[in-house]
């Protein structure tokens, strides 16, 4: 009985190092390499990433449009989750808005609350060397009020599984 009670927590701490959440891949031990472009841009030959684009300047009253590119640069075809991008709309927080002072916009757009794990159409797939284009008013979500330079960093990647490495910047002037 006692050697029972040694076995069994042995046993489950043997099976819990086998779960998906704890290995390692080659794609993931790529993405934690932040110290080499080579590694980088290997992962992204390889699969899903994107690209975000604006205006350099926006007058008040406008439209602040960005434009969310996801590029497919793999042999085959790949999936992502829409939840947290520009191809749901607004309907989270996906985008870190900060002034040149470093004063955060505030978000004002829905909070969609999610069941988990996503369903089946939540996904959408993207062909081999393809490229899909998603437009949207920015303006919808952010309370953009003063005129001032801003930087805006993507931050949906952990939902949705889509890397932008660069930020963007714009001037929003009167």
């Amino acid at each position: 009985m006692k050697n029972l009670k040694l076995l069994l927590p042995a046993a489950l701490l043997a099976l819990s190092a086998c779960s998906q959440n704890t290995r390692t891949t080659d794609k993931d031990a790529a993405t934690t390499d932040s110290t080499t472009t080579v590694t980088d841009l290997k992962s992204e030959e390889k699969g899903l990433f994107a690209t975000m684009q604006m205006a350099d300047t926006i007058k008040t009253g406008q439209p602040v449009q960005l434009k969310f590119t996801v590029y497919n640069h793999a042999d085959t075809a790949q999936q992502f989750c829409k939840w947290h991008t520009p191809f749901e709309r607004l309907m989270s927080k996906y985008l870190d808005i900060v002034d040149e002072n470093g004063a955060e916009v505030s978000y004002k757009g829905a909070m969609a609350k999610r069941m988990m794990p996503p369903p089946a159409d939540s996904y959408i797939k993207i062909n081999p060397k393809d490229s899909l284009v998603s437009d949207v008013n920015v303006l919808e979500g952010y309370d953009l009020k003063n005129s001032a330079k801003y930087t805006v960093k993507y931050v949906g990647q952990n939902m949705s599984g889509l890397i932008v490495k660069d930020s963007i910047s714009f001037v929003y002037i009167k």
